[in-house]
């Protein structure tokens, strides 16, 4: 009898059944990327199971916390106003995946600055994430820059960062310049968190 890969045997019909899958699968001590790729991608959006998380602000994007993994990992969803972006960003040494849930998110890769730190990032691509598909990056594969590009819809996505951290550098594209910032999250498990912890600059 034929056994079939690992990666076929995780299918999440459901947001709950795709964070107990996660669960499992961040259980060790390694990441299987491919398959926890495969596995968000099994998961067919449906906003009757994440609305209750997706909490927009006017003037920008915000992190909303689904779940904490055990310490393991952090699942959050991301809302997009029109036009609303993040900064150049590195990811801490973490594994980072994002699943579209709604909408298109532009994704733009930039090399890291060189040994001097300063000058123009060099853009390395850009692509265009559409609803059910996710992506990856690691701090091995670049920066990059999330943003909305529509100006009349706005965007969801879900992310997960493993393991999870709490600050990362953002970069001027212009000088290569970084900076340290604080991450926060505009809401935890579908709550506001109180103003005074959410506000903070740009992150992601």
């Amino acid at each position: 009898m034929d056994h079939p890969g690992q990666t076929e045997l995780w299918k999440a019909q459901t947001l709950d059944e795709l964070i107990q899958i996660l669960h499992r699968l961040f259980s060790g001590d390694k990441v299987n990327v491919a398959e926890v790729q495969t596995l968000m991608e099994t998961y067919e959006s449906n906003p009757e199971e994440w609305l209750k998380y997706a909490q927009f602000d006017q003037f920008r994007y915000t992190r909303n916390l689904v779940d904490k993994g055990n310490g393991k990992f952090n699942l959050m969803i991301l809302c997009w106003g029109e036009g609303h972006g993040s900064s150049i960003h590195d990811h801490t040494d973490s594994h980072c995946f994002m699943k579209m849930l709604q909408g298109n998110l532009k994704e733009t890769l930039f090399e890291w600055p060189g040994k001097k730190g300063t000058g123009e990032l060099l853009k390395k691509s850009e692509r265009v994430l559409k609803e059910n598909q996710c992506a990856y990056i690691n701090d091995c594969i670049g920066l990059h820059r999330v943003e909305n590009p529509s100006h009349t819809e706005t965007a969801v996505s879900l992310h997960l960062y493993s393991p999870p951290f709490e600050s990362c550098y953002t970069f001027d594209q212009r000088t290569g310049h970084k900076q340290k910032v604080k991450m926060t999250f505009y809401s935890q498990f579908g709550e506001r968190t109180p103003y005074a912890t959410s506000v903070s600059q740009e992150n992601n």
